[in-house]
């Protein structure tokens, strides 16, 4: 028993060698990566990436590496960009290269690389075509969406007013009036304010985010491999998306079963008209799943960046009244009292442009970026990057680069006004991405209220 029991251990020590010796080798496998610490095995680098601050992280490890380096997620590898011009060189200048879709442990079970935000290929290709050419036909830059943003406008003011100047909370008067907007255009219509069904999904949207952003969901991306099959806090987001799908598939049960193919009332319509075209097509993209799950990214996405902007747009008002006070003047001076704000009031309002502007960049909404994948060997900046690593494009960082910001930590506004006062363009100011994706596209949409460029 005693030799038995010595050989079993001495067994599972040599098993274990192999697996970190494996691991380790997958770690340096080939390409010419850039610098960056040494990792354990398995562990990578979770010495140096505090889960709870990893952007923080990052930025301390640039000063020691430099604007492009690598680390190592539990197993995963991740090149890190920094700056703008890193940045831009990647998904502008090699927007070809870095254009695969980025693993997103915490969400990709529910996506399994459907839908257009997560895919990749020909899939995302036929995906974006479709849904951008959709998008603009439903009005997107046109002028119906200003006039469906003026409405809900003057429901959420009304809203406002009915809370006669007593404290609230503006998470979901903010979230409502922002995702009405996007319901429009993606379900044909939009919610009653008081509507659970309704303030249960903004509910489920708004815990989603804050989930995707705890320590536990570091960590889940970390170690996927593992944690997927662990009980814990750290699955609630997919319970949350599995209900948020629900949602979506009985909208497009209702649609189908009212549906006009010669009067298409909105996004889905025009999905489900499509699918029917094409239902012979073996290749084809346009299926139940993609429908769900696009329609998914469309409500998700435009729903929660932008209200938690505004949110923080309050926030910064109310810290900074001399700006508030400038911004009201403005407002005083070109719209006036009694009627609506409109597009082209904006080229009139510079200071209250740049304030817009300033907001988004000091919120930084998605510090992190969306990660990316290269989709064959690439050379970057002297490095050989092989097909398939991941690469992080850090928007925090461009949004606070000091090349193009003077003053980056702090709330300028100036940082969007010339000498005389006039609205500058910062080609630095990428709240969303520096990439020409679908996302990015709808996520201005709800951003033209706040002047994205």
């Amino acid at each position: 028993m005693e030799l038995g029991g010595t050989v079993g251990i001495f067994l599972g020590i040599c098993f274990s060698c192999l697996l970190l010796i494996s691991a380790w080798k997958r770690m340096h496998k080939e390409g010419k990566l850039p610098p960056g610490p040494t990792p354990l095995p398995f562990l990578g680098n979770i010495l140096q990436v505090k889960t709870s601050e990893p952007f923080k992280s990052f930025l301390a490890l640039k000063e020691k590496y430099g604007p492009v380096f690598t680390i190592y997620l539990g197993p995963r590898r991740v090149v890190v960009l920094c700056g703008h011009d890193t940045v831009k060189e990647a998904l502008v200048d090699q927007a070809e290269e870095f254009s695969g879709r980025g693993e997103i442990a915490t969400i990709d079970r529910n996506f399994n690389g459907f839908g257009v935000a997560l895919a990749n290929g020909e899939r995302w290709k036929q995906l974006r075509r479709f849904s951008l050419t959709t998008l603009r036909n439903f009005g997107m830059g046109k002028r119906s969406i200003e006039e469906r943003i003026q409405e809900e406008a003057q429901y959420l003011v009304e809203e406002i007013r009915r809370t006669k100047g007593q404290p609230f909370d503006p998470t979901f008067f903010l979230s409502r009036t922002v995702s009405n907007v996007i319901s429009s255009v993606v379900f044909g219509s939009r919610f009653d304010y008081e509507d659970e069904t309704f303030l249960s999904l903004l509910r489920m949207i708004n815990e989603s985010f804050i989930e995707m952003s705890t320590p536990l969901a570091q960590l889940y991306d970390m170690y996927s491999c593992i944690m997927q099959y662990l009980p814990g806090r750290h699955n609630r987001i997919y319970y949350l998306v599995e209900d948020l799908k629900d949602f979506i598939a009985g909208k497009i049960e209702t649609n189908q079963a009212t549906l006009d193919p010669s009067n298409p009332r909105d996004f889905i319509d025009c999905f489900l008209i499509q699918m029917e075209k094409e239902k012979g097509n073996p290749s084809t993209e346009f299926n139940l799943n993609n429908l769900v799950l696009t329609t998914l990214n469309l409500f998700f996405a435009g729903t929660e960046t932008v209200s938690s902007t505004l949110r923080y747009g309050l926030l910064f008002l109310m810290k900074y009244p001399e700006v508030e006070e400038k911004v009201h003047k403005e407002i005083e001076q070109v719209i006036g009292p009694n009627r609506l704000p409109a597009t082209e009031d904006r080229l009139k309002m510079p200071y209250t442009d740049a304030v817009v502007h300033e907001i988004q960049r000091v919120t930084d909404i998605v510090p992190m970026g969306v990660p990316h994948t290269v989709i064959r060997d690439t050379q970057f900046r002297g490095y050989l990057l092989p097909k398939g690593t991941d690469v992080f494009p850090l928007l925090g960082s461009a949004l606070r680069d000091p090349k193009y910001f003077s003053d980056p930590e702090n709330f300028n506004p100036g940082h969007f006004l010339d000498e005389n006062g006039r609205f500058k363009k910062n080609e630095a100011f990428v709240p969303f991405s520096s990439e020409c994706r679908l996302v990015r596209n709808w996520e201005q949409l709800g951003g033209r209220i706040w002047g994205n460029s």
